[in-house]
């Protein structure tokens, strides 16, 4: 009897098993999403807030919202254009106004002036053909944190340039086992070539995932009915829930993009030591060689690279220069500067952050390339690189280029949407301890 019983059970474990593996054949779902990380990671998140994008705004009470599950040790402005370091304070003066309700919810959250301490500002510029060029506030920040004794890996959120992470690399090697890198990539790589290209040449072992277009699943596609469309969402949720609640309505129209908030969810819900898993944050394949194309000569629309991959440009110069030479690559609303090495070239680096074809114009006071036109073609990587990670890259992650996960031309964005139901209501929830207190939990 005892032995049926036996029997019994285990039958019924192995039928559930198989029934399990049946629903589940998609790639996606091979790994379960675990529950909300317990771990407290050591974070630093570096943002071009108040630059060339105001969902960082959005992003940033989003990661207030989740402070009291973190420690926060660095915020550093590392901007495109007018943004500072004064935009992130902004942002931290309402959070001051919340923070009396958020902590009747956790004795965690950090205090408006612990953040302030911890804001920096980074680089202003973006680094030049080296890829690195002095050390600022918030790099040397990013080197302080790393070299503390503590045993656990510093994790940091970059949201738009690499230059500060560059910096404090060129600066010091030896931080490089410590950090854990989660870049949104895409446009921002369009900004930042030069510094990628030098982390990418001379720290190719560093932990690294390059989000291209994966991030965009937070705003992007799944469930858009309702209550969770990217406008109604805020309107039912984020309106009028306290300090943070209002003034993320002032950004963006009210609407949702939170382009960066992927970096953070990642830390949420997923396997932080195995991107390639489901997350909030997306699920990632071990990068191909990272693609770089040099030529020697201007390009044409015939010429094709992969999207988002570096385009590496170096123009003959035989006669002679000004003595203030100064050459411009003006392609897709950006005016890259060229460097001249002082070899003959002028030289200039580019990343395309669609698949799609792009004229350049050059401009100057260097007659022998002044009004010389061009272009290149940009593709999709082929799917089939998922089949060749690089010896090169060992931890280094980017955007699964399968079709299952593509949307709308976008690498990997079903990795992040399949969830958008569930991040947004635990948002929602978040969003709530803003105007409640402990008497309503």
């Amino acid at each position: 009897m005892i032995f049926r019983r036996r029997l019994f059970i285990v039958s019924e474990v192995l039928l559930f098993a198989i029934l399990t593996i049946n629903s589940c054949t998609s790639k996606i779902c091979k790994q379960p999403i675990v529950g909300e990380n317990s771990a407290r990671y050591r974070v630093v998140v570096s943002s071009d807030i108040g630059g060339t994008d105001p969902d960082d705004f959005q992003s940033m009470i989003h990661l207030f919202l989740y402070a009291d599950t973190l420690d926060i040790e660095g915020l550093i402005s590392s901007p495109f254009g007018p943004g500072r370091k004064q935009h992130i304070l902004q942002v931290i003066n309402e959070y001051e106004k919340d923070y009396p309700n958020l902590v009747t919810y956790s004795e965690k959250y950090p205090t408006a002036d612990s953040l302030r301490s911890i804001t920096k500002q980074g680089a202003v510029d973006v680094a030049g053909y080296p890829g690195f060029d002095k050390p600022t506030e918030g790099s040397d920040w990013i080197v302080k944190c790393a070299r503390r004794d503590d045993p656990r890996p510093l994790y940091v959120l970059v949201w738009g340039g690499l230059e500060d992470l560059a910096q404090a690399l060129h600066d010091a090697p030896d931080i490089m086992p410590k950090l854990r890198v989660y870049w949104i990539g895409g446009p921002n790589k369009k900004f930042s070539p030069d510094a990628y290209q030098y982390i990418a040449d001379h720290f190719p072992t560093l932990w690294m995932i390059e989000s291209n277009a994966t991030y965009r699943g937070w705003f992007t596609g799944g469930n858009q009915s309702g209550e969770w469309a990217n406008d109604q969402f805020p309107e039912k949720h984020i309106r009028g829930k306290g300090a943070m609640g209002n003034f993320f309505m002032t950004q963006l129209g009210g609407k949702i993009k939170m382009g960066d908030t992927p970096s953070l969810a990642w830390l949420l819900k997923g396997d932080t030591e195995n991107p390639s898993s489901p997350g909030w944050g997306g699920q990632y394949v071990r990068a191909w060689e990272r693609p770089f194309y040099h030529f020697d000569r201007m390009t044409a629309k015939s010429d094709s690279i992969q999207e988002f991959a570096v385009l590496d440009l170096a123009l003959p110069l035989h006669g002679n220069l000004p003595e203030k030479a100064e050459a411009f690559l003006n392609v897709d609303n950006q005016s890259l500067v060229g460097c001249f090495s002082g070899d003959g070239f002028v030289r200039f680096r580019y990343s395309p952050k669609s698949a799609n074809s792009f004229e350049f114009v050059i401009s100057g006071n260097v007659p022998e390339v002044n009004g010389l036109t061009g272009g290149i073609t940009a593709f999709l990587p082929p799917p089939e690189l998922v089949s060749h990670p690089s010896d090169k890259y060992p931890n280094w992650w980017t955007d699964d280029p399968s079709p299952e996960f593509m949307e709308d031309g976008h690498l990997g964005i079903k990795t992040v949407n399949r969830w958008r139901k569930e991040f947004l209501q635990d948002f929602a929830r978040r969003m709530r301890r803003c105007s409640r207190s402990n008497s309503n939990h």
